[in-house]
């Protein structure tokens, strides 16, 4: 399943990677493939990052945790897949989805046990010593 899936995805690249060849032939450009590499990933590269410098500025008005959490996540999707690609390719194990899916699954449920922890702890924290940090900002004392 997961070989028809990254083969599919290689699939829809090699397409538009070809369109994207005939569009600038089209108009004159001859580019080599390390250059078109250069241009292509490099403006796909600045607007997802402007789109995240965009988002985490919204997001760290909550929590830096929110940051953390995508970050972690987005790591650790590169690195179950390589794992599994690295199986396919060395036939050490076997390239399944199912696999990358449960690595997943694990990270979800050990973040669940986290958050459950810390927000027992924030609780206790309120309830022993009055307010936190987070309810005190913004917070003036008027004399």
């Amino acid at each position: 399943m997961m070989e028809s899936i990254i083969l599919l995805i290689v699939s829809i690249i090699n397409v538009i990677h070809d369109k994207i060849e005939q569009v600038l032939e089209s108009m004159g450009f001859h580019f080599a493939d390390k250059d078109l590499h250069f241009w292509i990933i490099g403006l796909i590269g600045i607007v997802i990052f402007i789109v995240v410098q965009v988002m985490f500025k919204i997001i760290s008005r909550w929590s830096i945790t929110v940051i953390s959490l995508i970050y972690t996540f987005t790591v650790l999707l590169v690195f179950v897949f390589a794992i599994e690609i690295e199986q396919k390719v060395t036939g050490r194990g076997v390239m399944d989805f199912g696999d990358a899916a449960s690595g997943i699954y694990g990270f979800i449920a050990f973040f669940a046990v986290y958050l459950c922890l810390r927000l027992i702890g924030l609780f206790f924290k309120k309830l022993f010593f009055g307010r936190t940090n987070s309810d005190k900002k913004g917070m003036h004392i008027k004399g």
